[in-house]
């Protein structure tokens, strides 16, 4: 939902919004068909009262063959009218699907992940006497990987864990599932496959679509992250305030074409097509300090896994270019790799 009200009480706020995040929006077109739209809906009510108010008319019998010919000439009119408010309601629903969430004043602006601003860093990273192996060579040591194989049957960045590859990511995915569980979060599976609105209601349409696997047999798209399914199971329901807030813990496969991301790591398990993770997801009250303790409650979540697993890490506060079209606050963690420049996290 957005506040029609305040866009246009407020438009240079939201004119800021489209262009630190890089919104491809109007906001000119939408403020006209905003304005066309209520005028038009306005028309279409009166022009409705009137046919009504005629109609009695004709019911009553007096002059009634002018009336019914008043009531022709008021039928044209009312329905160009209605095939101008839908043209405007179709209109405005694609405009206002791309108005941005407003970023919290702290969110560094930039274009890019290269204008993330670095919050924290944790650990330091080892110094090794001999030059470390990529994850990768690991793997294929440790007969961990299938590369060849799974690349035949399902394309370029696809691979398939293997043995000790296969038990290790379901201990990751157990351990973090297993910790935020403890934090009092409810593990949900959710459906991978869902529909054009849940991709919608979770903020991944519109612009993501490029990035969504779409069964056009079925009108159906798999999810890229459990996110989707977890928040959509709640459709069309209203949850009372007491029962606030719901925590879950999503564990899902998740699917994305990485549109866009050709030539950027393409070696090892970088920009995969498929792959697991645990997602947290909070419904909580609509309050801005409300939705900040939750926020920061769950990086510090994710930093304690990080920790646990004892790897060098940093956090940074993502710019406003390098964020989704809804988010207002976002932090990713960055953790070190020893194969990778060693200074950088």
């Amino acid at each position: 939902m957005i506040d029609t009200d305040d866009i246009q009480q407020s438009p240079d706020k939201y004119r800021a919004a489209i262009r630190t995040k890089r919104i491809p929006l109007d906001l000119d077109e939408l403020l006209l068909v905003m304005t066309e739209r209520k005028q038009t809906k306005k028309t279409v009510d009166d022009l409705r009262q009137n046919r009504n108010r005629i109609t009695k008319l004709v019911k009553d019998g007096k002059d009634r063959d002018k009336h019914i010919e008043e009531g022709k000439l008021l039928g044209e009119e009312l329905k160009a009218a209605e095939a101008c408010l839908s043209n405007l309601e179709r209109r405005f629903e694609e405009l206002a699907a791309l108005v941005p969430g407003l970023p919290d004043p702290e969110t560094p602006e930039g274009e890019t992940d290269a204008d993330n601003v670095e919050v924290k860093r944790i650990g330091t990273p080892r110094n090794f006497d001999f030059t470390p192996r990529d994850h990768l060579e690991l793997a294929a040591m440790h007969k961990m990987v299938k590369m060849d194989g799974a690349r035949e049957i399902a394309g370029s960045r696809a691979y398939a864990l293997m043995g000790p590859g296969a038990l290790l990511e379901l201990a990751v995915l157990q351990f973090a599932l297993h910790h935020v569980v403890q934090k009092g979060f409810n593990p949900v599976l959710p459906p991978l496959l869902v529909n054009e609105t849940a991709m919608f209601g979770t903020g991944y349409f519109p612009l993501g679509e490029d990035s969504a696997y779409h069964l056009e047999k079925d009108n159906l798209y798999l999810t890229g992250t459990s996110e989707v399914g977890a928040v959509s199971i709640h459709i069309n329901q209203t949850i009372d305030v007491e029962e606030l807030p719901l925590r879950y813990a999503g564990i899902s496969p998740c699917f994305r074409r990485e549109a866009g991301a050709a030539g950027r790591d393409t070696k090892g398990f970088y920009r995969v097509h498929q792959f697991q993770k645990v997602e947290q997801v909070v419904f909580c009250a609509n309050d801005p300090e409300v939705s900040r303790a939750e926020h920061n409650a769950l990086l510090n979540n994710a930093e304690e896994i990080v920790q646990a697993l004892e790897l060098p890490y940093r956090v940074v506060a993502v710019c406003t270019g390098d964020m989704g079209l809804g988010q207002v606050r976002k932090h990713d963690i960055e953790t070190w790799m020893p194969s990778r420049n060693p200074v950088c996290l």
